[in-house]
C-alpha cells in the first residue's frame, strides 16, 4: 500500500470535480475546489472520517468493496480504477464483461435521475447502484452478499424475493430470469459467477432445475411494462427502459409511470415512504 500515492490520487480526482458532476447541489458559500471529503464519504458509503484518515495517510488498507465504491463516487476510468487498486495494495479487478466497475459515462446518467427510481444493474441481475427513490421502490439490492448478490438466485431460493411482484407475473419472471442467466453463462462460461449461480440453483431449485432444461433463450419482456408491488402503496403499472453499455453487459433501468395516472401519483409518495426492506 503506498498511502502518499493512494491519498495523493484521491484528493486529484476529488479536485476535479464539481458537485454538479455527480449530482449533488452546489449550495451556497462554496469555497473548496472540486468536492468536499464529507461529499466523496457519501458517495462511497463510508465515514467521513474514514475517508479523511484515507486522505491523511493515516487510515487502515480500504477493502476491495470499498475501493470499488469509490471509483463509482469519483467516476473513474478502468484505468483510474485499477491506478487506485494498485495504490492501495490490492490486485487489479478483473475486466471482463462480469466487472462491477460502472463506467463514468453511465453514473453521470444516474446522478442526473436523482428524483427518478433508477439503478444499474449487471448482466446476473446483481444490483450495482441505485438512486434513493430506487430504493424506497425496491428496497436496498445493493447490500446483499454472495451468491444473494443476483436477483436469479434469490428468486429461486429466498420467497421474500418475489413480494417486488404481483403473483401472477412470478411464473412469467421466472422464465425470463432464467433465460436472461443463460445468456450470461453462455457468454462468461461454466467457470465463472454465472456458471456459480447456475450449480447452486441446480442444487436448490426444482423450479429453476426445470426452466433451465428447457433452454429457452431470449424470453422477451411485456415490452417496457413491469409492475411493483409495494408493501404501502399497493401494485404500481410502470414503465422501465432500459439503457445498455457497450458491451451489454450492464444496464441503466429507469422506472417512470404515465402522468395522470394512479401510479404516477403513487411514485411521487415514494419520497414520503422511504427506503424499503427488501426483505419486506
Amino acid at each position: 500500500m503506498d498511502r502518499a500515492q493512494l491519498a495523493d490520487f484521491l484528493r486529484t480526482r476529488r479536485e476535479a470535480l464539481q458537485p454538479e458532476d455527480v449530482g449533488l447541489p452546489r449550495g451556497a458559500r462554496r469555497r473548496t475546489q472540486g468536492l468536499r471529503r464529507e461529499e466523496v464519504a457519501a458517495l462511497g458509503g463510508m465515514s467521513p472520517d474514514y475517508y479523511a484518515r484515507i486522505e491523511q495517510q493515516r487510515g487502515p488498507m480500504p477493502s476491495e468493496p470499498m475501493l470499488a465504491a469509490l471509483a463509482r463516487g469519483l467516476h473513474l476510468t478502468l484505468d483510474e480504477r485499477d491506478h487506485l487498486f494498485r495504490m492501495a495494495g490490492h490486485n487489479t479487478p478483473s475486466r471482463r464483461p462480469s466487472t462491477d466497475h460502472v463506467s463514468p459515462g453511465v453514473m453521470r446518467v444516474l446522478d442526473r435521475l436523482q428524483d427518478t427510481p433508477a439503478q444499474i444493474v449487471n448482466s446476473l441481475a446483481e444490483t450495482l447502484v441505485q438512486t434513493p427513490l430506487a430504493v424506497a421502490l425496491l428496497g436496498d439490492e445493493t447490500d446483499f452478499t454472495g451468491l444473494d448478490r443476483s436477483l436469479v438466485y434469490r428468486w429461486f431460493t429466498h420467497p421474500y424475493a418475489r413480494r417486488i411482484y404481483p403473483e401472477a407475473d412470478h411464473a412469467r419472471h421466472s422464465r425470463i430470469l432464467t433465460s436472461e442467466l443463460r445468456t450470461a453463462y453462455s457468454r462468461q462460461g461454466a467457470d465463472s459467477r454465472a456458471g456459480r449461480i447456475v450449480d447452486a440453483l441446480l442444487e436448490r431449485s426444482e423450479e429453476f432445475t426445470e426452466l433451465w432444461s428447457a433452454h429457452e433463450i431470449g424470453v422477451r419482456r411485456e415490452g417496457d411494462r413491469k409492475r411493483i408491488s409495494h408493501p404501502d402503496l399497493g401494485v404500481l403499472d410502470l414503465q422501465c427502459q432500459s439503457l445498455y453499455d457497450a458491451d451489454q453487459s450492464q444496464a441503466l433501468l429507469v422506472f417512470t409511470a404515465t402522468p395522470g395516472t394512479d401510479s404516477h401519483e403513487k411514485l411521487h409518495l415514494l419520497a414520503a415512504v422511504g427506503a424499503r426492506d427488501p426483505r419486506r
